[in-house]
């Protein structure tokens, strides 16, 4: 069975539904040539759909509430309350697709970076929610490629006391070498994205990929 194949199939990952809508919408995305704009406004989008997705994972408590008829509606209400945490700088645009769809929703930001002398990550920079240990995280990363910052950051929630399976980590992209190490050392994390790519190249770059998702989202190419 292929890597791909494999990460698709966890049961912890969650792929949005691959539909023909999304399909022309990554295809937008992920066109070299797409203007900013347009990539601004189809990344939007998508990052939308994968909000509500995340919510779809929520636990739920019933309700009753009384409609303007006079009459009983029996429905859900989601059970505890939810927070966003953007790993800097490319996750920080997907934080207005999450307030579009939780208002009033608290955000907390962590930088995370390699450090050269060692290669590995190293946290810069962590700024959270007072009381996010009592609530659901969807942590905001729009590309998974080897998982090493995604990993730092998971660790530095568990430290203020988030429980792991309280953990929902949206992107657009993930390679599957990232999805299986991540799911393998956090076995109660859950993932939601949007499309699984083939591979890593050797700079660690997913193929096919979209190029850097910041760079072209805030307009700061080369």
């Amino acid at each position: 069975m292929s890597l791909p194949t494999q990460a698709a199939q966890h049961p912890r990952l969650h792929q949005l539904p691959q539909t023909k809508q999304l399909k022309a919408l990554m295809t937008i995305i992920r066109d070299q040539t797409t203007s900013r704009g347009d990539f601004v406004f189809y990344s939007d989008r998508v990052i939308r759909l994968l909000v509500e997705e995340g919510l779809n994972h929520l636990p739920v408590v019933n309700k009753e509430v009384i409609t303007p008829m006079g009459m009983p509606f029996q429905g859900v209400s989601f059970e505890g309350r939810i927070c966003g945490v953007s790993i800097m700088r490319a996750g920080e645009s997907m934080e207005q697709g999450l307030r579009d769809v939780c208002t009033s929703v608290r955000i907390g930001k962590v930088l995370i970076q390699r450090d050269e002398s060692t290669a590995q990550a190293k946290l810069y920079y962590s700024k959270l929610p007072k009381d996010i240990s009592n609530r659901w995280v969807l942590l905001l990363d729009p590309m998974l490629a080897t998982g090493g910052s995604a990993v730092k950051c998971i660790e530095t929630l568990l430290e203020a006391g988030v429980k792991e399976d309280r953990i929902l980590f949206i992107n657009l992209i993930c390679s599957p070498e990232g999805v299986l190490a991540m799911l393998e050392q956090f076995p109660k994390l859950q993932i939601i994205t949007a499309e699984i790519d083939e591979s890593m190249d050797v700079q660690r770059y997913i193929l096919p990929g979209l190029g850097d998702f910041g760079d072209r989202y805030f307009g700061t190419e080369d």
